[in-house]
């Protein structure tokens, strides 16, 4: 099939790379296709006029949103303008939606669908950072904090703003196959095997900073010996404080146990290693602190649903030829 229409909605407030992202996707598949008529895209706001991007960008629309349709996937990005929807662009969003094959959802743009009911019963992500208000302000929603991008029935939605590309990509390969959308991520220098459940944030974003400077010396020292004793024991002892008394600050001031805040920053580093250098596996393991191969084997598979040997295959950059 060609000559898919992908409508991507604009309003006052929009978050820019949500949107072009997207359409860098979608357009350049038409030339990496060989099919210039793969994809028509299009832009269209309220009332067909200007609209200003959080940032400050003037967007210009192709059409008036309360024109546009039949549509074959419907890309609603999220922004600032998400917070306190115009009801009249939610019910349009709707009409659209009901008429589409696939709705795709950027970053905050997910609380666009929840509030037209889209995703009622379904399983959904948005940025990590809102996934919470999504939850609490929508409890008939399933939202999974963790995935880049998630897929229920015909209607997917990402995370934060760059997974808007990684979904876009995912539907590309759907549509004309994985070549097609590797030349993209190629020309777009980005990963085109980010799949859908990898995490979308590291163990340092996820947690919060500490309040005492003790505990923030700590996790800097996490962060900068992975390799090292890591015990609950050793760290209270850096710190100054019991172990007992050192396990509950740390929770309390960083969000979560001290354990699993080195499983993150461990399984971070390991990551890092092998998409960066070329460390042998044992190798890896060891300067990241794994006891052994099969430990941070067991880790990748618990955490990334692979093995570190598969994980390096899927994200580890191409060479390329060069001067």
């Amino acid at each position: 099939m060609t000559g898919r229409s992908v409508l991507v909605v604009l309003y006052e407030g929009v978050q820019s790379l949500d949107v072009t992202g997207p359409v860098e996707v979608f357009t350049g598949a038409c030339s990496a296709s060989g099919q210039p008529d793969a994809y028509r895209v299009t832009t269209a706001a309220p009332g067909g006029g200007p609209v200003r991007a959080s940032s400050g960008l003037r967007l210009l629309p192709d059409a008036d949103l309360a024109g546009a349709g039949p549509v074959h996937t419907l890309v609603v990005p999220g922004g600032e303008g998400t917070r306190h929807p115009d009801p009249a662009l939610v019910a349009r969003i709707r009409e659209l939606a009901g008429r589409a094959e696939r709705v795709v959802s950027v970053c905050t743009g997910a609380f666009l669908l929840a509030e037209a009911g889209l995703l009622s019963g379904r399983r959904a992500t948005t940025h990590w950072a809102h996934c919470e208000a999504l939850a609490r302000r929508f409890p008939d929603v399933e939202v999974d904090p963790d995935p880049i991008h998630v897929r229920d029935g015909p209607i997917a939605t990402s995370a934060g703003v760059t997974a808007g590309i990684d979904l876009a990509l995912a539907l590309v390969e759907e549509d004309l196959g994985r070549e097609t959308a590797l030349v993209i991520a190629r020309h777009l220098v980005v990963f085109l095997r980010r799949p859908g459940n990898q995490a979308q944030f590291s163990a340092q974003l996820a947690a919060q900073v500490a309040a005492r400077q003790p505990l923030r010396e700590v996790q800097r020292w996490i962060a900068e010996h992975p390799e090292a004793d890591l015990s609950v024991g050793e760290l209270a002892r850096r710190s100054a404080l019991s172990p007992r008394h050192f396990a509950r600050a740390f929770a309390a001031e960083v969000g979560v146990p001290p354990g699993r805040y080195v499983d993150g920053v461990r399984l971070e580093a390991a990551r890092r290693r092998l998409e960066d250098t070329d460390d042998g596996i044992e190798e890896v393991a060891r300067h990241c602190g794994y006891g052994t191969p099969e430990a941070m084997r067991r880790a990748f598979v618990r955490a990334l649903a692979a093995p570190p040997a598969e994980y390096r295959r899927r994200f580890r950059p191409e060479p390329t030829g060069g001067h």
